[in-house]
């Protein structure tokens, strides 16, 4: 059997993501506790992952994350297992299983495409996860050889398999958002431009509804 690309969307309520927000030297830090892959049932993709197979790549993730290997995630993903260091939004910090599914912690970090889904969420925008790995599927749809790779911030299914046009690709075609995009990688250490951005971003958040 052939090792092939593997990703597996979840919507926010499939996924049962729970929120968290912590102060750290006076540093508000975002969390989003929930499922990151579904055992032992046939998922949308109809393919079928035994808590078994995720069990071990989740004990190989987190081996990793324990050695120092900072495992990092994309707004949306790429058709391939690269990480592209542009798009990255946050860092997987810990994985763990409960029941068949296997559960993971997401840390946003405060790079350009983090600070886009930190708005977004305190905007009240829901969004999902999709877990992106490799793994070997039989002509049941039975997935062996599991590895996860990273696990992906993706925007809301509005409807059972049908998935809107991704809001980052929506905000960039918008009037301002682009612009937005751009003074954000530029103005990263400063903290009023930084509010700015984040404001007028809800604003053009807004406009979408």
């Amino acid at each position: 059997m052939v090792k092939n690309y593997l990703s597996e969307h979840l919507s926010f309520d499939q996924a049962q993501i729970v929120l968290e927000s912590e102060d750290v030297g006076g540093k508000k830090s975002l969390h989003l506790n929930g499922i990151c892959i579904q055992g032992d049932i046939r998922n949308a993709n109809q393919r079928i992952y035994s808590s078994q197979e995720i069990g071990k790549a989740v004990k190989t993730l987190n081996e990793q994350i324990s050695g120092g290997y900072s495992v990092l995630g994309e707004v949306d993903h790429p058709a391939d297992l690269k990480i592209n260091l542009d798009r990255v939004s946050h860092m997987i910090t810990k994985m763990w299983m409960d029941g068949p599914n296997g559960y993971g912690k997401i840390k946003v970090l405060p790079t350009p495409m983090g600070q886009l889904i930190q708005t977004m969420l305190e905007a009240g925008v829901k969004l999902g996860v999709s877990s992106r790995g490799s793994g070997e599927v039989d002509s049941q749809g039975r997935v062996q050889g599991f590895e996860i790779i990273t696990v992906d911030v993706v925007a809301q299914p509005s409807a059972p398999g049908a998935y809107p046009t991704p809001v980052y690709e929506h905000l960039m075609n918008t009037l301002g958002g682009n612009k937005a995009f751009n003074i954000a990688r530029e103005v990263q250490g400063d903290p009023k431009a930084q509010k700015y951005i984040a404001e007028s971003l809800m604003n053009i958040i807004k406009r979408l509804k």
